[in-house]
């Protein structure tokens, strides 16, 4: 079967692997106070210029999803391309109702389609996707391929974790509560957050410097995937590479690392989380 990949773009996915994974982006949007909107982009020098806009203004943007119409589009595309079905892989429900468009949409579709909530989002889905590949290359039908999925993040082997520099971003946007005890951004406190099961993101720990900051994500992710195992990690930072690279190297020192990629945070991840972002997706191997 012949299967075409729809991820959007809060994946943080690279442009590069969109082309080796077969897969195509459904963008959300960014839109200005004074109206303007953008897509969302995987284009680096792109992302740069909205990092450098973005610390400049004086407000922090709104995001949009995908509408029912656009996904309807894509798997239009898809059909006259001889597509024979499509897997949507989408953020968490909880953080957007992106789900909602793109299941809307299916209904309208003349060919299959699976929609895929993973309770995740930013760079863990970007091994999604590649995980779908993989599965649909080994002759997996639709549901068997999303059945797979929805086993492996049952069983943990799927997560997320990364810290904020300006726990603000995330409290403006909606994205969490107010807990009491992560206040105190004014300092530059760093926030450990966990994506958790029900596709939330929980505020986990805090740290004034960066190093700490490492050990505090490093624990979490240990209390969830056991050290020592088999893993591919997905590093994600907004303007913050160097830390990404640093963080990488701790894990080293605990997993068995197969693989690792590197991926910019985009416009709408990055309107959540403000800038200085680090983090990592995990997908367990053994």
């Amino acid at each position: 079967m012949r299967i075409k990949i729809l991820v959007d773009s809060t994946a943080d996915i690279r442009k590069d692997w969109l082309e080796k994974y077969d897969a195509d982006l459904v963008p959300l949007k960014v839109i200005w106070p004074d109206g303007t909107s953008e897509d969302d982009s995987r284009d680096p020098k792109d992302l740069m210029k909205f990092y450098s806009k973005l610390k400049i203004s004086p407000e922090i943007p709104k995001t949009s999803q995908p509408t029912v119409f656009e996904f309807l589009q894509k798997y239009r595309s898809a059909e006259q391309s001889g597509y024979e079905g499509v897997i949507v892989i989408t953020l968490s429900s909880k953080m957007s109702g992106t789900l909602n468009s793109a299941t809307t949409a299916a209904k309208e579709s003349k060919i299959p389609i699976e929609v895929w909530d993973t309770k995740l989002a930013s760079s863990v889905n970007a091994l999604v996707v590649r995980r779908v590949r993989e599965l649909a290359s080994e002759g997996k039908t639709l549901k068997q391929i999303v059945d797979e999925l929805q086993r492996e993040r049952d069983t943990k082997k799927l997560q997320a974790f990364f810290y904020v520099s300006d726990f603000n971003y995330l409290v403006k946007g909606g994205r969490v509560s107010k807990f009491q005890g992560f206040l105190g951004t004014m300092f530059k406190i760093k926030v450990g957050i966990w994506i958790n099961y029900d596709g939330e993101m929980v505020p986990f720990d805090k740290s004034r410097g960066k190093s700490r900051a490492y050990d505090l994500l490093v624990e979490k992710a240990g209390s969830e995937i056991p050290f020592g195992s088999l893993v591919r990690l997905s590093m994600i930072y907004a303007d913050a590479e160097n830390e990404a690279m640093e963080l990488l190297e701790k894990l080293k020192e605990k997993y068995d690392v197969v693989d690792s990629s590197f991926h910019m945070t985009g416009k709408v991840i990055t309107t959540h989380v403000g800038l200085g972002m680090c983090g990592f997706g995990v997908e367990q191997l053994a």
